[in-house]
């Protein structure tokens, strides 16, 4: 693994690892991605060899057992990550428009990203060795989409033979003790029903292996030309879907001291009913999977409004979300500026997505080009708000390729975008 950058202070520092070193194996082990880095450099004393302007050498270590070295590196696989081997009936890659950036279709289903990660992995593509890895390096959470856990259900909704054999897997994983988050995305007709109560009850045998199950629905964009056909989940079947999670998460609640069992916020807006309060999700198991982040959100946005001063003076702002949250957002808006005697104009917008299609309706999922239609020649104040998770993680790219550069100059106003955090988005509203 070749370094990037070196964290002045640490561990590899002191012992002058420089930029550019490749490590190439800890202690005799051969050093392969940073998982088999993180096991083998457990220890406080170290023998790294490494590879230093084409010449092998011997660095020796020193650190508290447990320790991060403090490295960055160029590529934490050394190889290319598993593409999925499955064709899932409810893929959202398969249902991209053309013309969109090539890492954007890349279907990955590779456990080291899901232990890196956090990405969901079907398990189709797990071998022997990754197994034995598995088992032999502790590796763990274990993030599983699972959508089903009877076989033939699976094998149909995967298209993939190797699916079938899913709970057969988690069951061995559960008794060396290996933790799994499981994701099941509802499919109405395809793992509904009787079928998404087998499934739950199935997980839930495996508790404390599986901490935490969460149910979101299908999303279908406008794009499924070839595709197998799909229903969207309705009012009515986001209502019995809830239900049916509650009845099994309060049976965990009384025989586990926890729920297990969540449906992402999602769920609750196609319903149209509330959303839970924050102590219904306990420690959010699964929060980076929409469930809990609204709840979680209001909580922060509530704690951070009782700081604002009364002579705040907020400059008139506006904010873009998705048709999903936007009541919401009106909503979290009003939390901070009730607590100021000055309230300036701040509509905020519910914007379409066009790009995806009516039915996508999640602010995470808009475009540059779906806010500049829905906001060109509107009074937006003196900037907008927007939530970063309609950008590239770590950059200014909308999914469209459209920059937030581009978007404030097309639209005249600064575009600001804002983490989805409470305190972030009071800051933010106050200029800071």
């Amino acid at each position: 693994m070749k370094i990037l950058s070196v964290e002045p202070g640490g561990a590899a520092a002191r012992a002058k690892l420089l930029a550019g070193d490749e490590i190439l194996a800890v202690n005799g082990h051969e050093i392969r991605d940073v998982i088999d880095l993180k096991y083998y450099t457990y220890e406080s004393r170290l023998k790294l060899r490494i590879l230093r302007a084409g010449k092998e050498r011997t660095v020796r270590v020193k650190k508290p057992e447990g320790d991060e070295l403090g490295l960055q590196f160029e590529d934490y696989l050394m190889d290319s990550a598993r593409h999925c081997q499955n064709k899932c009936v409810f893929c959202f890659i398969d249902q991209l428009p053309k013309g969109m950036r090539d890492t954007l279709y890349f279907k990955d289903d590779d456990v080291r990203m899901s232990f890196l990660m956090g990405n969901y992995i079907t398990l189709t593509n797990l071998t022997d060795y990754d197994i034995t890895r598995i088992l032999e390096m502790r590796i763990s959470p274990v993030n599983v989409s699972v959508q089903v856990t009877d076989p033939e259900a699976r094998v149909r909704m995967l298209k993939n033979p190797k699916a079938g054999k899913c709970l057969e897997l988690m069951q061995m994983l559960a008794a060396h003790s290996i933790r799994m988050n499981c994701q099941i995305v509802l499919c109405p007709g395809f793992n509904d029903g009787e079928l998404l109560e087998k499934s739950l009850r199935d997980l839930v045998d495996l508790f404390p292996a599986v901490p935490s199950v969460s149910i979101v629905p299908v999303g279908l964009s406008d794009h499924r030309e070839g595709l197998c056909p799909l229903q969207a989940v309705t009012p009515e079947k986001a209502r019995e879907v809830i239900a049916v999670a509650d009845r099994y998460g309060e049976e965990c609640l009384e025989r586990f001291g926890s729920r297990v069992i969540y449906c992402a916020d999602e769920f609750y807006l196609k319903a149209g009913l509330p959303i839970p309060d924050p102590e219904y999700y306990e420690d959010y198991p699964q929060i980076e999977n929409g469930v809990g982040l609204m709840a979680s959100f209001e909580d922060e946005v509530r704690q951070a409004a009782a700081l604002v001063p009364r002579d705040a003076e907020i400059r008139p702002f506006s904010i873009a979300t998705g048709v999903a949250a936007a009541e919401y957002m009106r909503k979290m808006v009003d939390i901070i500026l009730e607590k100021c005697d000055t309230i300036p104009e701040h509509p905020v917008y519910m914007v379409e997505n066009r790009f995806f299609g009516s039915q996508i309706t999640v602010a995470g999922l808009l475009t540059g080009q779906d806010l500049l239609r829905a906001l060109k020649d509107k009074p937006l104040g003196e900037r907008v708000f927007i939530t970063e998770s309609m950008l590239k993680y770590g950059e200014e790219l909308f999914l469209d390729d459209m920059t937030v550069t581009e978007l404030s100059a097309a639209l005249g106003v600064p575009v600001i975008p804002v983490r989805v955090n409470g305190f972030d988005f009071r800051d933010a509203l106050l200029g800071k």
